[in-house]
């Protein structure tokens, strides 16, 4: 339904009934992207309808679904109310550059691809095996990308990429 790339979000009106939703599930959004609890599609697919009993996301950009709520749902001095959905990762669109500060904060180490060229800096940590919910289908990692297409954000997400994904970007990125 979704690709893995994101890009700029913008703004969706929140109604005021989901505003008190919104309030009680927050920390439930900003803890699916940092994985917790681990990444499942079940999980997944409940912070996904939870977002959706609030307002419609904004699709106009075809690859991430971004629902924008009425609060600062951020923890840790972090502050974002936009959530987001794209391929198979759950996340936050935290305000500012703060790629850099969001790994320190979650043990992040650098990248080693860009996703060909979607970010400028990025950071990720693979969970350990007793996190992963399927490992011989793929992996879970919490990310944190900054990109010029999001300019004045930071995508902090909890990613599941399949191996075969994994394998096709490896050959896309050696091919350049």
């Amino acid at each position: 339904m979704f690709s893995r790339v994101f890009l700029p979000a913008a703004v969706v009106t929140l109604l005021s009934p989901a505003a008190a939703f919104a309030s009680e599930n927050a920390p439930a959004f900003y803890d699916g992207a940092l994985c917790k609890p681990p990444y499942t599609m079940q999980s997944a697919t409940e912070l996904y309808d939870a977002a959706e009993k609030l307002t419609k996301p904004d699709t106009s950009l075809l690859t991430a679904y971004v629902y924008k709520l009425p609060s600062d749902i951020g923890q840790d001095g972090f502050k974002t109310n936009e959530v987001v959905f794209a391929g198979s990762s759950v996340g936050v669109l935290i305000e500012g550059a703060r790629a850099d500060e969001l790994a320190a904060r979650y043990q992040l180490e650098p990248e080693k691809s860009s996703i060909l060229g979607t970010s400028t800096k990025g950071y990720a940590r693979v969970l350990p095996d007793a996190e992963q919910p399927t490992v011989e289908m793929g992996v879970v990692s919490i990310v944190a990308r900054e990109s010029d297409a999001i300019p004045g954000k930071t995508l902090l997400a909890c990613e599941f990429v399949s191996h075969a994904d994994l394998e096709a970007l490896k050959a896309l990125e050696g091919a350049n």
